[in-house]
């Protein structure tokens, strides 16, 4: 039965979904109170598509490897303690899901949405959605720490779809890490993983929504009230807005949008770091690869190479720390010395990751007949978009079903 949905967000979450929904046959409105799609944590992020390496941050050991993390100046993690009750539920919450049983268990509902999400891009792709520097090159994880890749490796379901390698076999996939052979353990290979850019990928939905029948695009401020008959209702710029269901799927800002409901999402913003290089494009990498142990991401987009890493929890803005930035421009300069280049003209950028204390998103229905929620994506939002959208579609139709039978 077709509808007419509204959609919060502009990032790749709310343009997913509204993509989904509009190819499902409902009428979508999308509402972005930024300037554009995409501006805010889907800017510039790491362009993995990694469908197969979606573990989360939670796990057994953590806390105490991020207390030693924290101690180096490069740390992956820094913290900023704060007298703010939202911080400390998160963190509480954090440290209790870091058992080993709560990881596998998030870890399979993760892996699970991404193979989604991927069959899901491809249909797309093949139906025509381009645009966005979308490759399949492979992810190659990096292993410094024998212990560390020997879990890893036990952790391996299908050879096929991921391969442990050695040093030198990891040389062999990706010449361009070579160099580190000496300090590495071994390394994971993943064929079938992707990169593209996000941004772009932003601008790719909005263009094809855009042109499709039955959506239009709003650059307001939505905000959402409590209504009778255990509904809620949407203001569109201060005025209401009339429709029959209602997507949240507006990052970190679904917070505030829904608390005025009595809904307190567990959200809190970690920020995380990018630098988008432009190296000579004979030193460019062509495999996807991250560095476990210093949890540096670098994907070759085009003829640049987006580098991304670090948490900060705490930092509540989205300006570039240069302290940060001058240990990620050292650490790239010390991973791939041959694609040097000259740091000036990068493009440093940060963002606050929308991220859940266990890693998995909140993708259903919420205590409102209707309202749906799909937030909470972390660092995962790009590999994780087309799988929860198409969640949120099914749920959707799956809803409608159950009344007509009713």
């Amino acid at each position: 039965m077709k509808q007419h949905i509204a959609v919060i967000g502009g990032g790749v979450i709310g343009l997913s979904t509204a993509y989904a929904l509009i190819r499902a046959g409902h009428d979508v409105t999308l509402i972005e109170q930024n300037a554009d799609v995409g501006l805010g944590a889907s800017y510039a992020n790491g362009g993995q598509l990694s469908y197969r390496y979606v573990t989360p941050l939670a796990d057994a050991g953590i806390p105490f490897q991020a207390l030693r993390w924290m101690l180096k100046p490069s740390s992956p993690v820094s913290l900023r303690l704060r007298a703010n009750p939202r911080q400390w539920r998160w963190m509480l919450s954090f440290l209790s899901a870091c058992t080993r049983t709560t990881n596998r268990r998030n870890a399979k509902f993760l892996l699970h949405l991404g193979l989604e999400g991927q069959a899901e891009m491809e249909i797309w792709r093949t139906e025509g959605l381009g645009g966005f520097l979308w490759r399949q090159p492979g992810k190659l994880v990096l292993y410094r720490n024998a212990a560390t890749f020997m879990k890893a490796v036990a952790g391996i379901q299908n050879t096929t779809l991921e391969q442990a390698l050695s040093p030198a076999e990891c040389a062999e996939v990706e010449p361009a890490f070579a160099h580190l052979v000496p300090d590495l353990a071994g390394g994971i290979f993943s064929p079938e993983d992707e990169v593209a850019d996000s941004h772009l990928f932003c601008r790719a939905l909005k263009i094809a929504l855009l042109n499709a029948s039955g959506f239009q695009y709003l650059q307001e401020k939505a905000t959402l009230l409590p209504d009778t008959n255990n509904k809620c209702t949407l203001t569109v710029g201060g005025r209401h807005f009339k429709t029959d269901q209602i997507v949240l799927a507006a990052g970190l800002n679904s917070r505030e949008i829904a608390a005025p409901l009595g809904i307190h999402l567990p959200l809190y913003g970690l920020k995380g770091y990018s630098l988008t290089l432009r190296p000579p494009a004979e030193t460019l990498p062509t495999v996807s690869v991250t560095d476990y142990d210093n949890r540096v991401v670098y994907a070759r987009l085009g003829n640049t190479l987006r580098v991304a890493a670090m948490v900060d929890i705490g930092a509540e803005d989205t300006i570039p720390n240069p302290k940060r930035l001058a240990s990620l421009r050292s650490l790239v300069r010390q991973t791939l010395p041959e694609a040097n280049t000259d740091h000036s003209s990068d493009s440093p950028w940060a963002g606050l990751r929308p991220a859940t204390p266990t890693g998995v998103p909140i993708i259903g229905r919420s205590s409102y007949d209707n309202l749906l929620l799909n937030v909470g994506h972390g660092a995962l939002g790009f590999t994780l978009a087309a799988g929860s959208a198409a969640r949120i579609t099914k749920l959707i139709a799956t809803d409608q079903t159950d009344r007509v039978q009713k």
